[in-house]
């Protein structure tokens, strides 16, 4: 019996997929080094670097133009179940990564505003919560590469811990503009770019059950911790 044509369809089936990984992966990368040199760039007040990673921006959102056609062709061949996981998992998983880049975009839009004051102690803060979302993003796009839940699983976890540091700069920098009048405008900056870092933690955790679900489908995600105490009055 000749299997050649199935074969065929199977390998090219196969290659298309390992594609639309390799590219997602890639656009991953590319919103992560973003992220980090807009975090750099606030600690180096560099206007000019900020506008190049601001304008680096459209290149992320022509790569998920690219995933989203790749997934159409791979959802036209007739996937099975777990192809259309796959599938609809690549789709999710692209869009936080654009939401990445975008919220990596802000903060350098920020930083140039910043730039007009003079430097705030509470940078340091601010470096320390991106460091934390640095890592998020890089381990779950690990994760998403080795098709591994449990590494996933750990990234959801961490958001807790990005959720903590981000109330405490919050309530830090609310105090700080309360005492000094002349500390509104930087700190109100600061407090944008700080959500902006917490919402990629967001999108980093939604890639971990995306992750998830490529692999278990509808069963039951186990329950995650959440701190974000900013809406709470204290």
């Amino acid at each position: 019996m000749n299997t050649q044509p199935h074969d065929h369809i199977v390998k090219s089936y196969d290659e298309e997929r390992h594609r639309l990984v390799n590219e997602i992966l890639r656009m991953g990368e590319m919103s992560a080094s973003q992220l980090e040199a807009a975090l750099d760039v606030v600690e180096r007040r560099d206007d000019k670097a900020a506008a190049r990673i601001v304008a680096n921006d459209e290149a992320i959102d022509a790569l998920e133009h690219e995933v989203s056609q790749d997934v159409m062709k791979l959802a036209l061949r007739g996937p099975l179940a777990r192809d259309l996981r796959e599938i609809l998992a690549a789709l999710r998983i692209a869009s936080d990564i654009e939401r990445i880049g975008d919220y990596a975009a802000n903060v350098a839009k920020r930083s140039t505003a910043l730039n007009a004051a003079p430097p705030l102690p509470h940078t340091r803060g601010l470096a320390a919560l991106g460091a934390l979302v640095v890592r998020q993003v890089r381990d779950v796009l690990a994760a998403y590469a080795d098709n591994d839940v449990a590494a996933a699983q750990r990234v959801r976890d961490q958001d807790a811990e990005v959720d903590t540091l981000y109330t405490g700069l919050f309530r830090e920098l609310l105090t700080y503009m309360m005492e000094d009048a002349r500390a509104i405008t930087p700190c109100t900056h600061l407090l944008f770019m700080a959500k902006n870092l917490e919402r990629i933690g967001d999108h980093a955790t939604n890639i971990a059950e995306n992750i998830w679900f490529l692999v278990h489908g509808d069963d039951a995600l186990p329950p995650r911790e959440k701190r974000d105490g900013t809406n709470v009055a204290t």
